[in-house]
């Protein structure tokens, strides 16, 4: 009987003595996403209806300016116009400059992005009253 608990154990240890053989992988492309690829266009639609919306409150307004400034683009002219919309429906003045500040500031060193935004959005921000950082001059803080 001590026989057999040697001769298992022995062919026990020998199996956990065993090397295996490395099997290596081949490389694998990888698919990081499977969903549809969004155009500029409906990028561009999505956010002017989140920024349109009649019910959308101070909280939201931030969210969304914060996940769009967050994107590693600068938001077109007509987003904005539905972004500083939402900011004179809240009465939110503060907003809509953190807004053009936050557009300045993300076209960083394009020095032309921002003056083309403001000329874009100059009959927007007459029309509601919002005046610029430039003309506040606050830009120079």
């Amino acid at each position: 009987m001590l026989r057999a608990v040697f001769q298992l154990s022995a062919a026990g240890a020998r199996s956990l003595a065993r090397t295996r053989p490395c099997y290596s992988a081949p490389l694998a492309s990888r698919c990081y996403s499977h969903g549809k690829v969004e155009t500029d266009e409906e990028f561009d639609s999505r956010w002017v209806t989140y920024f349109s919306k009649p019910d959308i409150d101070a909280w939201e307004l931030k969210k969304g300016m914060n996940t769009l400034i967050g994107y590693d683009l600068v938001p077109e002219a007509k987003i904005l116009d539905s972004a500083l919309r939402a900011c004179r429906r809240l009465d939110d003045l503060a907003s809509a400059i953190r807004i053009l500040e936050a557009v300045k500031d993300k076209a960083g060193p394009h020095k032309d992005i921002y003056p083309y935004l403001i000329q874009e959005l100059k009959p927007t921000l007459s029309e509601l009253g919002i005046s610029t950082p430039e003309e506040l001059g606050i830009d120079q803080l």
